[in-house]
């Protein structure tokens, strides 16, 4: 079943996406009073904060660690303090996305100015020293490390009965580990100019596939004292599922459609992110490809011309086929998994869901 046929997206069963925005904006207002006693000088602080976390977001984080939650506590049990708790992943990424924005020298998120060049834009239109481009830098990292203290912040405060609370927060602490070390491998395997197909895929794993969707689904099982065989079944469905999800997010990054993605056509070839698309077109090019993948990938300048270059190398090669047949196979992995696991059978019906919208990309 195509993830559009869906009466209900899987996100919004029991208006669950509703539910966290209205979690993320109680807990913004609060922010906002904390900011304004610092000073008139937050105001854009606190308008970029707030555009940036409450406007747009798929809520993917959340909607895995409450269903991972549900699977194991099952339906009919209180939940707004586990929604909170849950919601609280969605300012982890905000703080991901922030700084990795400004390590891409991105100029967009969402389809709007990436955070540190809206406020290198401030920089210029108000008329300050120095420069621009520091300014929105510095401001960036600062942002992010804001979004990176809140998320323990709101996570703490949740409301979740403190027993199910100190048995989640080594799990959330991992997941906050493993995402800034998958980061940095990132930024490490462009220095070394990619070309290894086991390289991109471990930054793949850990900057992405785990913090995505396999601990998240164990937060929500901390959350709710599940036993090792459901942690256990939730890797065995949510760390494929999470490979296939940022292949896919490769893919779109090549080959998306800007209106979909929010960023321009060909972003990706543009940053020189060495993903598995780009590693298995390296090893797969003849001399005259490899001449081109060498001098158009992390080109800042790439022209439409030079993307439709590179995407001729990425078919022609057959990377883009081997990268549909991984997400097809990995896919097939989650759902194997999943069929097995020992948790209720309404959140298995909503992750049975989640692999076909998060792999064709309706979240």
């Amino acid at each position: 079943m195509a993830a559009e046929s869906f009466p209900v997206h899987p996100l919004d069963r029991d208006g669950l996406r509703q539910r966290i925005n209205a979690a993320l904006g109680e807990f913004m207002d609060r922010q906002a009073r904390v900011l304004a006693d610092v000073g008139e000088g937050m105001v854009p602080v606190t308008a970029a904060l707030n555009d940036f976390v409450l406007d747009g977001g798929k809520r993917l984080r959340p909607g895995f660690c409450y269903w991972g939650w549900r699977g194991i506590a099952g339906p009919g049990q209180a939940d707004e303090a586990i929604v909170r708790a849950a919601t609280a992943l969605e300012l982890l990424q905000a703080s991901a996305l922030i700084h990795d924005d400004l390590m891409d020298s991105s100029d967009t998120r969402r389809g709007k100015p990436a955070v540190h060049r809206r406020f290198e834009g401030l920089h210029g239109e108000s008329g300050w020293v120095g420069s621009g481009e520091s300014f929105g830098s510095a401001a960036a990292i600062l942002l992010g490390d804001l979004c990176l203290s809140w998320c323990d912040e709101m996570f703490g405060a949740s409301g979740v009965d403190d027993r199910a609370l100190r048995a989640a927060k080594p799990l959330f602490d991992v997941m906050r580990t493993e995402v800034m070390a998958g980061q940095y491998l990132d930024v490490l395997e462009q220095a070394m100019g990619g070309g290894s197909v086991e390289r991109s895929r471990r930054v793949m794993r850990f900057k992405s596939a785990k913090y995505t969707i396999e601990r998240p689904l164990h937060v929500g099982a901390a959350l709710a004292g599940a036993d090792p065989a459901a942690f256990a079944a939730y890797s065995a469905y949510g760390l494929p599922l999470g490979e296939a999800f940022q292949l896919r997010d490769d893919v779109l990054g090549v080959f998306g459609d800007p209106e979909r993605t929010g960023k321009p056509a060909g972003d990706d070839l543009r940053e020189g992110k060495r993903t598995v698309l780009l590693a298995l077109a390296g090893e797969r090019a003849d001399a005259a490809q490899n001449e081109v993948l060498t001098a158009l990938v992390g080109d800042p300048a790439l022209s439409d011309t030079g993307v439709k270059e590179l995407r001729a190398v990425i078919e022609d090669t057959g990377a883009l086929a081997d990268v549909e047949t991984m997400i097809g196979d990995l896919t097939e992995r989650a759902l194997t998994a999943l069929a097995g696991a020992p948790i209720a059978e309404d959140a298995r019906e909503v992750l049975r869901e989640l692999v076909d919208a998060a792999t064709v990309r309706s979240v």
